[in-house]
């Protein structure tokens, strides 16, 4: 009994400020909480020894290693650079420009991390709109939007993904071919959103900034003329990453095909491994394991077997409640924990593929809610902050709430069709 209240409260608090972010009086982040949360329940008995290490999904933290290194590789040869730079050159028509950003944040969250696009786009759409004399926010918005919907499409578009790919066992076209067309319908109703969401800068006539629009803006780089492509890299990285998706495609198991074109690209002459090394985030792997095991031992109390028969039942009756119930719930404890609570269930479902493919489908479109509501949206907010443009929560939420309610309902409807 002890033990079991004991679990509750670790597991409890340990969600807490994993949604938080933090954890008031001390310098921890959410893997660190979540490593001190697992290891607290081992060392209490809520979970073996051996269980906790059968918890932990290695296939999962190969795939999200093997593509942070694909990502870190293309960066590092220039090429979201040279993809910045033709957007900036789009800034003088906002309606073009809008589309631009839309499209290649969403195409390419869905085969690089939808972190990693946020983190290069950020600070370049920011500083690109306001030499173009554009109000940034809407842009800046569009960026954090459609790299989440985009990542959707694809079992190596966000981290939540990666681990239901890994445990439901859908092949990568599989999931394409149903979260495809899902993504692309959000991407389509993102633009839109956006564009009414921010009607002065879409919808008026004008050539610069309104007077009102309020942009804290401080002296800044200007953006070079030219970009610099490490073309040897260059080709390397898109080599690996076109041998990645032939395999994909094949059927090849996705952490294994990820890993050879991971290995690829660390052999070689040119670059010290510690520059591609430096680019992974190593506190997300950290999480990763220390949530395995928090969830394994959450999965043995009574409270969550009560969570989760209710949610099964939901998932049999409703694909727009069980939608609905798991956007609520990533938008409460973040999406990632979300998906290890539920992951139980969805394996469990009447019908475990429709299951798992809402989840990531709901999960995913979650993180539009708020500025708070996923790590892309911080990451692109941060970036932009550099550039001297406040990303408010407001003015982020007038086009999130509508961007999650109907990407949410659309995406629900395409899988219960």
């Amino acid at each position: 009994m002890l033990r079991e209240i004991f679990t509750d409260v670790v597991v409890l608090g340990a969600m807490a400020a994993i949604a938080a972010g933090r954890v008031p009086g001390l310098r921890m982040n959410r893997a660190s909480v979540a490593f001190a949360a697992a290891a607290l329940l081992v060392a209490a008995g809520s979970v073996g020894v051996a269980d906790a290490l059968a918890a932990i999904d290695l296939g999962t933290l190969v795939l999200l290693l093997s593509m942070m290194l694909v990502a870190a590789s293309m960066r590092l040869s220039g090429f979201f650079d040279w993809v910045a730079a033709r957007l900036a050159g789009l800034a003088g028509a906002p309606v073009l420009f809008l589309a631009a950003i839309v499209l290649s944040s969403g195409f390419l969250s869905a085969a690089f991390l939808n972190d990693t696009i946020c983190l290069l786009f950020g600070p370049i759409v920011a500083e690109t709109a306001l030499r173009a004399r554009r109000d940034p926010v809407p842009y800046l918005v569009a960026t954090a939007v459609s790299a989440n919907v985009g990542s959707a499409a694809t079992i190596i578009g966000n981290p939540q993904n990666m681990l239901i790919g890994a445990q439901s066992g859908i092949g990568f076209m599989r999931f394409l071919a149903e979260l495809g067309p899902v993504a692309l319908m959000a991407l389509v109703i993102s633009f839109m959103c956006i564009m009414l969401a921010f009607p002065r800068e879409f919808l008026a006539r004008r050539a610069g900034m309104l007077a009102g629009d309020a942009v804290s803006v401080v002296p800044s780089a200007p953006i070079r003329a030219g970009v610099r492509v490490y073309k040897p890299l260059l080709w390397k990285s898109l080599t690996a990453s076109v041998l990645m998706l032939g395999g994909f495609a094949l059927g090849a198991p996705v952490s294994a095909a990820a890993a050879l074109a991971a290995a690829l690209i660390m052999v070689t002459r040119r670059l010290k491994p510690e520059r591609v090394f430096s680019e992974v985030d190593f506190g997300l792997l950290v999480f990763f394991g220390g949530l395995f095991v928090v969830t394994k031992a959450a999965a043995g109390t009574e409270a969550f077997a009560w969570f989760e028969r209710t949610l099964l039942a939901a998932a049999a009756d409703s694909p727009l409640g069980y939608s609905v119930a798991a956007a609520g719930l990533s938008n409460v404890i973040s999406n990632v924990p979300a998906v290890m609570v539920l992951a139980p269930g969805a394996a469990a479902a009447v019908d475990p593929e429709r299951t798992w493919l809402i989840l990531a489908m709901a999960s995913t479109f979650a993180g539009n809610l708020t500025l708070l509501g996923s790590v892309a949206n911080l990451i692109v907010a941060e970036g932009a902050a550099s550039r001297g443009v406040k990303l408010g929560f407001w003015s982020y939420l007038k086009a999130g709430v509508p961007v999650t309610v109907l990407t949410i309902l659309a995406g629900a409807w395409w899988l219960s069709r």
